[in-house]
C-alpha cells in the first residue's frame, strides 16, 4: 500500500510527488517511457545533447518577491539541488521580412522599446498592456479557482467572476485587432506558440500570463532539464518511495466509489498497485482512457470532448565551430514569413512553414560542455500526419519515412535561409514529428501542449485538480495551462489538496 501513486513523471507528477514526499509520503510514479522527465527530458545523438521541450523558464530569478517565488519552491523541492543560468537580455527576438526587435526585461523596458521603436503608438502600447495586466490578474483568479474547495471557489466566483468570464472569451486576435501597426501587432502577439493556441483561439488571459511569466527574466536549467528529474527523483526515493519506468498504466482502479490502485502493464507483465489516492498527470484524455466508462460519465465525456491542441515538429541540429560568431545568442528566435503571423504550418510538404521558433539550448547552458546544439521548431497541423497517428507504437512505414525526409529537408533549408552563416556549420540533424511525440509522451495526436488553449477549456470545472471520482486528482498541462511553471504549479496544487500543510510553501 502506498500513500499515494503519480501517474506520469513529468514536472508535474514530479513535483507532486516530491512535496507529499517531503510530508514522508511513500510514493510511487509510474512513467510509460524508458526516460523520467515528460517534455523535461533530454536526449543524445553522437555526441549532441538535446533539449526536448524546456526553451526557458520564469520566476526563478535570484531576487526576492514573485520574481524568485518558483525558483525558491523548486529549491525546497529539490534541496537547493536546481540552479538556473539567465538567457540574456534580450530574451525573445522576433524577426519579420526586413524587421527586428527584441523582447526585454523587465517589462518596463519592453514597455519603452516599444514606444521608441513605434512613436505614433504609444496610445495603442500603453492600452495593450494595461488590458494585459487586468487579464494577467483574471488568470490567477482562474487557475486559483481550479485547486480551491467547493465552498471557497463559490465565494471567488461572485468576487471575480465576471472579470475572469470577459478576459477568458476574449480571443488574442480580437485584442490586436485594435492595434493599427501591423508590426506592433505582430511584435505583442508573435509569442503564441508559447502555450498552443494561434491568435485566434488563444485567449488574451493565457497570452498575457504566459509572456508575463518572463517579466524578470528568463532562466535555462543548469545541466539541462533532465536536472528536474534527477534532482527531485531522490527526494521521492529517500521517503521510501519509487519510480517505475516502462511502467504502461491500463486501469484506474475504483472500490467503493474511491480510487484505490492501478492496474499498469511493465515488461510484458500485468502489475496492480494499491494507494490511499491516485493523481493522474498524464493528461485528460489518457487519464480517461484510463477509468471504466462507469465511473463520473459525465465528467469523462467532457474532458474526451476536448480537441487536443495544435502539433509541430522539432529539426534538431548538431554544429561545430563558433555559433556565436555565426549568429547565434542565448534568445529564442520567432521568425515569421509576414506580419500575419497566426497561421499553422498546413501543408509541410509543399509549402514552407510560415512560422519558425529557433532556440540554442548549448548556448543558454554554459555548464554543458558539449558541442553548439540548435532546435528547429515549426507549429502545424496534425492533419498532415494522420495517416499514421494511428499505427503501433514504433511501427514507421516507408511513406512515412519519405514525408519525414522531405519535411526535414525543406527545415534545413528555411533555417539556412534565415542563418546563412550557421547553416555550413551542421554536422547533424534529426526530425521529430507528431507521431514522435505522440509515441514518446502520448500526446493525442501529438499536440504540443495537451489541450487546446482556448475559453471553452478555462470556463470548463471539469479540468479542476478534484475531480468527481473521489481519491482521484488531476495534474499536469490539461490542469493549469502551458510550460514548466504552470505544469508545476498544478502538481503542487495536487499535492496542496492531499496535505494542505503544503500550502505554506507556496508563499516562500
Amino acid at each position: 500500500m502506498w500513500d499515494t501513486i503519480v501517474l506520469g513523471s513529468g514536472i508535474g507528477g514530479l513535483t507532486a510527488a516530491t512535496a507529499l514526499a517531503r510530508r514522508g509520503q511513500r510514493v510511487l510514479v509510474l512513467e510509460q517511457h524508458q526516460v523520467a522527465g515528460g517534455q523535461t527530458q533530454t536526449f543524445q545523438r553522437q555526441g549532441w545533447t538535446f533539449a526536448t521541450g524546456v526553451h526557458y523558464i520564469g520566476g526563478v530569478a535570484p531576487q526576492v518577491g514573485e520574481a524568485g517565488q518558483f525558483g525558491r519552491l523548486l529549491g525546497w523541492l529539490s534541496g537547493d539541488a536546481l540552479e538556473f543560468h539567465d538567457c540574456g537580455n534580450p530574451y525573445d527576438i522576433v524577426r519579420l521580412p526586413g524587421f527586428e526587435f527584441g523582447i526585454e526585461h523587465p517589462e518596463a523596458a519592453y514597455r519603452d522599446r516599444l514606444r521608441e521603436r513605434f512613436p505614433g503608438q504609444h496610445a495603442a502600447i500603453d492600452t495593450w498592456f494595461d488590458e494585459v495586466k487586468r487579464a494577467r490578474a483574471a488568470a490567477m483568479s482562474l487557475f486559483a479557482l481550479r485547486a480551491l474547495p467547493a465552498p471557497l471557489a463559490w465565494g471567488m466566483k461572485l468576487w471575480r467572476g465576471a472579470e475572469i468570464e470577459r478576459m477568458s472569451q476574449r480571443s488574442l486576435a480580437q485584442a490586436l485587432a485594435d492595434i493599427a501597426d501591423p508590426y506592433l501587432a505582430a511584435v505583442l502577439g508573435a509569442r503564441w506558440g508559447d502555450y498552443g493556441a494561434t491568435p485566434d483561439h488563444a485567449p488574451l488571459l493565457e497570452h498575457a500570463l504566459v509572456t508575463g511569466a518572463y517579466n524578470h527574466g528568463s532562466y535555462f536549467p543548469l545541466g539541462g532539464p533532465a536536472r528536474f528529474a534527477q534532482t527531485l527523483v531522490p527526494v521521492i526515493r529517500a521517503a521510501g518511495g519509487a519510480l517505475e519506468l516502462g511502467a504502461s498504466v491500463q486501469r484506474i482502479r475504483v472500490k467503493g466509489g474511491r480510487a484505490c490502485g492501478v492496474d499498469y502493464v511493465q515488461g510484458g507483465q500485468m502489475h496492480q498497485a494499491d494507494a490511499q489516492q491516485v493523481i493522474s498527470a498524464i493528461g485528460a484524455h489518457n487519464t480517461a482512457g484510463c477509468l471504466d466508462a462507469a465511473q463520473a460519465p459525465e465528467w469523462q465525456a467532457e474532458l474526451t470532448g476536448f480537441e487536443p491542441g495544435f502539433s509541430y515538429v522539432s529539426l534538431y541540429l548538431g554544429l561545430e565551430g563558433d555559433i556565436v560568431a555565426a549568429g547565434a545568442s542565448a534568445a529564442n528566435y520567432w521568425l515569421y514569413a509576414s506580419p500575419d503571423i497566426g497561421r499553422l504550418w498546413q501543408r509541410p510538404a509543399d509549402e514552407d512553414a510560415p512560422g519558425l521558433f529557433v532556440s540554442f539550448p548549448s548556448l543558454k547552458d554554459p555548464s554543458s560542455g558539449g558541442p553548439p546544439t540548435a532546435e528547429v521548431l515549426a507549429p502545424c497541423d496534425a492533419a498532415a500526419f494522420a495517416p499514421w497517428l494511428g499505427l503501433p507504437p514504433g511501427e514507421r512505414p516507408e511513406d512515412y519515412l519519405a514525408f519525414k525526409a522531405w519535411v526535414e529537408e525543406r527545415l534545413l533549408a528555411q533555417f539556412a535561409q534565415h542563418f546563412p552563416a550557421l547553416a555550413p556549420m551542421v554536422r547533424f540533424h534529426e526530425l521529430a514529428t507528431p507521431v514522435t511525440q505522440q509515441h514518446y509522451v502520448r500526446a493525442p495526436r501529438g499536440a504540443m501542449y495537451g489541450l487546446e488553449m482556448d475559453a471553452e477549456r478555462l470556463g470548463s470545472q471539469a479540468l479542476n485538480v478534484r475531480t468527481p471520482v473521489p481519491g482521484l486528482l488531476l495534474a499536469g498541462q490539461d490542469v493549469s495551462g502551458a510550460g514548466v511553471q504552470a505544469a508545476a504549479m498544478s502538481g503542487m496544487m495536487a499535492a496542496v489538496a492531499i496535505e494542505p500543510a503544503l500550502l505554506r510553501q507556496l508563499s516562500r
